[in-house]
């Protein structure tokens, strides 16, 4: 609804974080407790069990503007053909003891929030951006995670232990991604140091290895609209959408093969963790017709490997409508969940990754579950007690489940509220757009311009998701995230057919 009272969009994320019960302030309390920290003058002397990796040539890939950098990677090659890769992670529990003020603050919310607008983090800047951060140009405390990528894709998983690690180069997604895809050559962020060049190179190799093997198991090609609102003096300009390059495909493959060899190491010392896990979808039934509506088969029981093929043949045919497809795909798989894994207990697994043991434990500045993990970890190097009895992990992994998924629903509202207020002047315009949901619920339209989605709420009956249409805009309200419009006609597409009693369009 158009307004001549500027939008506030921070004080709608804001607004949202305690909305959905977060704590989106630091209290005086944590703020007091970390300022009272220093860090980045660390010797690993006489510290058992620290071992000095700073000669290696350790680098990062992140977005240009992260600071909280939570891994490193190192990888070597090996006469017998295989790639030796090791994931540093920051050692946050070492300045973030459990039960501190910083600690509860952190369990609290669970997770740092991204709205794009304002980023709430999980842990006060002085840590997770400086001394618990993996920046360059520092000596740092880490936990590394070792392991080995054979030469069809398998994982060995390796050693785990304590480090003293230096980042050499904090390198961007998109940058080395247009490298490796070819498109540009060499970043002089890459040549400005000696020997990089080729170790990206082979760590592109072995994410390559990676990728192949978990496509043959059945891991999930899925591709979601991540938009970013792009602001400029608190006025907000566009929304981004994010792509995924062969840079970002890298640092999930090392990723999740990380955390497998975290999983690996915890089991044999037969202690009790939390895991990460997509259960075999209930709804496997609707995904079927899904399936089928688009001429496509689909085995009656759940088959991980049958439904990445038939995701990366619709991407294939229908690009356009591929990223909706997923959206749709991961509602009916249901949600990643954290749980209590028992010792000598089974684990149920991550269908969408197609492995079975997973936890969260490379990102410990932004996500709780990865600091509980940690702190585990630590407790079987040093040959102590577990810090964490079953039931104050299974209290955890419930809590923390909640908090991921309350997270995105912040993140959501206000990427839509930003998108609201691209909207407000353009009222009573028309777009293209595509359905994206028909039912009881109400009809929802994403348009094609901007990755902005609203609610059909007049002339909608009758309209079929995946349908292209053209809508009016009628009303935005950014405060409620609303963005409402009218249908105006179906877009017919090259080649298309009128169906059996489909009416005219006026």
């Amino acid at each position: 609804m158009p307004t001549d009272r500027p939008v506030n969009l921070e004080a709608i994320a804001f607004e949202a974080m305690r909305s959905y019960g977060f704590a989106p302030h630091f209290p005086r309390s944590v703020i007091r407790e970390v300022e009272a920290l220093s860090g980045g003058r660390l010797s690993h002397g006489g510290k058992t069990g620290i071992v000095d990796l700073r000669g290696l040539l350790w680098s990062s890939i992140d977005n240009i503007d992260s600071e909280d950098l939570d891994q490193i990677e190192v990888c070597e090659a090996k006469e017998d053909g295989s790639i030796r890769i090791r994931v540093a992670i920051a050692d946050v529990d070492h300045f973030v003891p459990k039960d501190s003020h910083a600690d509860r603050y952190a369990a609290h919310n669970g997770t740092s929030v991204y709205t794009g607008i304002v980023t709430f983090p999980m842990l006060p800047d002085h840590l997770s951006k400086d001394i618990t951060s993996l920046l360059p140009g520092g000596d740092r405390l880490a936990v590394v995670l070792d392991f080995t990528v054979l030469p069809d894709g398998r994982t060995r998983p390796g050693g785990v232990y304590r480090a003293l690690v230096r980042n050499k180069a904090k390198l961007v997604y998109e940058v080395i991604g247009a490298w490796f895809e070819g498109e540009t050559g060499v970043p002089d962020s890459v040549t400005a140091v000696a020997g990089l060049e080729e170790q990206l190179l082979l760590s592109y190799e072995a994410t390559l290895r990676l990728r192949h093997w978990r496509a043959e198991q059945g891991a999930l090609a899925l591709q979601t609209l991540e938009a970013r609102p792009v602001v400029d003096a608190g006025v907000i300009l566009d929304l981004e959408v994010q792509e995924q390059t062969a840079a970002h495909h890298l640092i999930e493959e090392f990723m999740v093969a990380a955390n497998g060899t975290m999983v690996d190491f915890l089991s044999k010392a037969e202690v009790p963790m939390i895991q990460r896990i997509v259960r075999v979808p209930k709804y496997w039934d609707e995904i079927v017709r899904a399936a089928a509506e688009l001429g496509e088969f689909l085995p009656p029981t759940p088959d991980a490997k049958a439904l990445a093929i038939f995701l990366l043949r619709r991407k294939a045919a229908d690009p356009e409508r591929f990223p909706d497809l997923s959206l749709a795909v991961v509602k009916m798989l249901g949600y990643g969940e954290y749980v209590t894994l028992r010792p000598g207990g089974s684990p149920i697994g991550h269908f969408a990754l197609a492995v079975t043991d997973y936890t969260h434990a490379t990102a410990p500045n932004r996500r709780y579950a990865d600091l509980i993990i940690q702190r585990i970890l630590k407790a079987v190097l040093a040959d102590e007690e577990v810090p964490y009895s079953l039931w104050e992990l299974d209290e955890h992994a419930e809590w923390l489940t909640d908090r991921d998924l309350t997270a995105k629903k912040v993140e959501r509202f206000v990427h839509k509220a930003a998108a609201a207020v691209l909207l407000q002047d353009r009222i009573g315009e028309e777009f293209e757009g595509l359905v994206t949901g028909a039912s009881e619920k109400g009809t929802y339209v994403r348009l094609t311009e901007m990755p902005a989605e609203g609610r059909v709420m007049e002339g909608g009956e009758g309209l079929r998701v995946g349908w292209k249409v053209k809508v009016r805009l009628l009303m935005t309200d950014p405060e409620k995230a609303w963005i409402d419009f009218a249908f105006v006609e179906r877009v017919k597409e090259k080649g298309e057919k009128r169906e059996k009693g489909e009416k005219r369009e006026k």
